[in-house]
């Protein structure tokens, strides 16, 4: 019997690998048998130099996701130049910290764009070319604690990922039929480039640890198996799940 969590042969488009969980749940496709295609405005340097290390094969793509339909078109010519992806993982997002009173106009955009606007517009392209090619795939997103909480002083940010919740399960009602799995994985506090301000400030850093059961933060790589989960022939009847990877936050 074949190995189901093997992606050998799988061809996975991740955005965001550069750093974090982008570049945690990277390493663990490569590792897990997929060809990696790193997908941000970034370098992908040390990204790949890890994939290779791990016997695994990547490459860099160039993308600006504060430009979504122009993200979407590198999708879909990344398929035609290169052939079919058969992993979408809508990784990367952005934050802007303040108050709600004192956010702008900007900060607002720019995280919508970003998390939600670029998401669904790669998400679209990709399934097109899916339904064309008549193949099955996967769509991953990566959503946060904010898909179900409120938080504090990020009120974009949480805004797009309860929103990207609601589209992760709009998308699997309306592409499981087509044979698209969509899904996401709400990591909860991750040490990561997005969360240093949190990790530099002693007071919020002890606040959150003592509410985590499993006594410490994640790391990016504890989001990788998961999404290999996700990925894999064993996750075949999981469709429109929003699957924490949290320490236990949420149980609390």
């Amino acid at each position: 019997m074949s190995d189901p969590f093997s992606l050998k042969g799988k061809r996975a488009f991740v955005t965001g690998a550069n750093t974090g969980i982008g570049q945690g749940i990277a390493v663990a496709l490569a590792r897990a048998g997929a060809e990696v295609l790193a997908a941000g405005r970034s370098s992908m340097a040390e990204t790949i130099k890890a994939i290779e290390a791990a016997s695994g094969q990547a490459r860099e793509i160039k993308i600006d996701l504060e430009k979504p339909a122009a993200a979407a078109k590198v999708l879909e010519k990344v398929w035609d130049e290169h052939g079919p992806i058969d992993i979408l993982v809508n990784n990367a997002g952005i934050t802007r910290r303040g108050d709600a009173v004192d956010l702008t106009e900007a900060d607002w955009d720019v995280v919508l764009d970003v998390n939600l606007k670029a998401i669904f517009l790669l998400s679209q392209a990709f399934a097109r070319k899916v339904f064309a090619a008549e193949r099955k795939a996967r769509v991953i997103m990566t959503a946060s604690m904010m898909s179900f909480q409120g938080g504090i002083r990020i009120a974009p940010y949480t805004a797009s990922k309860a929103g990207l919740a609601g589209l992760t399960r709009i998308l699997a009602n309306e592409w499981a039929p087509r044979g698209i799995n969509v899904n996401a994985i709400a990591p909860g506090y991750i040490e990561t480039n997005n969360t240093k301000p949190l990790l530099e400030d002693p007071a919020r850093y002890q606040e959150i640890l003592k509410r985590i059961p499993a006594g410490h933060w994640g790391k990016p790589e504890d989001i990788g198996g998961m999404a290999v989960f996700l990925a894999s022939d064993a996750a075949n009847y999981i469709h429109g799940a929003i699957l924490p990877v949290d320490g236990g936050w949420l149980a609390r």
